[in-house]
């Protein structure tokens, strides 16, 4: 070959060649890329549940939530029964357990409902009236229900649209100190905003022109005391208008709605107000700021539920940890990002689906939580726990279910613990080693999402 026709072929091949690396170098993550598929290591250690908590078999389900509900300062579970007809659901059943199991109270009607968990499930925990003491609030078929969390009893029924009972949002509208006002919706078009007494404020249908999400995220980007509303890819005001809308630049946001929206930094001002995106249908995973400006978008993944912390020991932070859903049994990814998008890791487990972040080493690092087979995973993207559920797998009675993972402080020691919920059974794991939160946290666990 002539160097003239040496050089003619190096011409044609080296943007092939750069292309070919750069699509290589594109799925690198910078500090771990691990699968953990198949039977957990028998060599890895198993962390054994503090308590077992059964179930009350007629109206507990998977389902759950939990706090001090009568004022004793310890903490109880609220589990609930959920109806499902036509992607169109209601809470059809409450009841109140001591960690011991005894009942405290029950409500609603046992024989209409389901007890697998799928879909958000309108039943939150929440001191409501300001009494100091916390309520159950639940969306049944066309009331907003208020119970006394020490009976059971019920305080107040509000009206609303019967299929307005997808998801149950506290929120401030109003101003003033603390989130009373309520948000309810149905399953993708519709949110109703009411305040504390029942009046409705506002209404809104396919906020900027899309559909909404199945949670609507309460955020004050512009510190005026009252929260403005993520509502799917349009951010409202308080009073229900449409303050800005998302716009990719990389995918038709049409084929879907948002799935997920969680602040990864709050601010002093809209535009220093980081919110991590992603877009069921479209595909996508976006940050962008309090105003809805786009810092960046990563496509080609179906990204579903997002956590924020700080997961990686010599990374500053903060850390998204995002799983990526409808995929293959066996191939289902959580990924790592930094704040600029880039990949810091991945860890490919049997199911991924349902996740969070948690310090149970306390070394001041958040460690991964995957629901599915109980796995606790370090900054490398090694297992180095299974939370055990002993006499459980993944069905009960050949009806499958996916397991349910929360954290929040079930001891009172003021450190977040682990919780898996089935449809027959709580079990809670006692966080021994994990370093106190820098803020209080309450006793229980949060507001409940499913982002389902």
């Amino acid at each position: 070959m002539t160097r003239r026709n040496c050089k003619r072929l190096v011409g044609v091949l080296l943007p092939f060649l750069l292309c070919v690396c750069c699509l290589a170098g594109s799925g690198d993550f910078v500090y771990f890329d691990t699968e953990d598929v198949g039977k957990p290591d028998p060599s890895v250690p198993l962390i054994k549940p503090w308590r077992i908590v059964v179930l009350d078999p007629e109206y507990a389900g998977q389902w759950m939530v939990a706090a001090d509900m009568d004022a004793d300062g310890e903490v109880e579970i609220v589990s609930a029964e959920n109806v499902n007809v036509g992607d169109v659901h209601y809470t059809s059943t409450a009841v109140a357990q001591k960690l011991d199991g005894s009942v405290l109270w029950r409500w609603g009607d046992p024989d209409v409902g389901r007890k697998n968990w799928h879909h958000d499930v309108a039943c939150q925990i929440h001191d409501w009236n300001g009494d100091g003491r916390n309520e159950v609030v639940l969306c049944t078929k066309g009331f907003v229900v208020e119970l006394d969390g020490t009976t059971g009893r019920e305080l107040r029924r509000m009206p609303i649209a019967t299929e307005a009972t997808d998801c149950l949002v506290f929120c401030n509208l109003s101003g003033g100190d603390n989130s009373t006002d309520i948000l309810v919706k149905d399953r993708y078009h519709r949110i109703w905003a009411y305040n504390p007494q029942g009046k409705l404020l506002w209404t809104v249908t396919d906020p900027g022109g899309f559909r909404t999400a199945h949670q609507p995220v309460p955020i004050d980007v512009d510190g005026d005391g009252r929260d403005e509303i993520m509502a799917g890819y349009a951010m409202l005001n308080h009073d229900g208008s449409v303050r800005w809308v998302f716009r990719s630049e990389k995918v038709d946001q049409s084929r879907g709605h948002l799935d997920c929206a969680r602040i990864v930094r709050r601010g002093d001002s809209a535009e220093a107000f980081r919110i991590a995106l992603t877009c069921c249908g479209a595909n996508n995973i976006a940050l962008i700021d309090g105003n809805g400006k786009t810092l960046w978008e990563v496509s080609g993944h179906h990204f579903e539920s997002i956590d924020v912390g700080r997961v990686i020991a010599d990374r500053p932070g903060p850390h998204i940890v995002i799983d990526i859903d409808h995929q293959p049994y066996g191939k289902s990814p959580i990924w790592v990002l930094d704040e600029k998008g880039g990949r810091l890791g991945q860890i490919v487990t049997d199911y991924s689906r349902h996740h969070c972040l948690l310090d149970w080493t306390g070394d001041g690092v958040d460690e991964i939580l995957v629901a599915h087979k109980g796995g606790l995973y370090n900054d490398r993207g090694k297992r180095i726990g299974t939370f055990h559920t002993p006499g459980v797998d993944a069905s009960d009675g050949g009806a499958k279910y996916e397991k349910s993972i929360l954290i929040g402080d079930m001891t009172g020691d003021g450190r977040p613990d682990v919780i898996i919920a089935t449809p027959g059974a709580v079990f809670i794991y006692e966080n021994r080693r994990g370093k106190r939160p820098d803020r209080p946290v309450g006793l229980g666990t949060e507001f409940n999402f499913t982002l389902y």
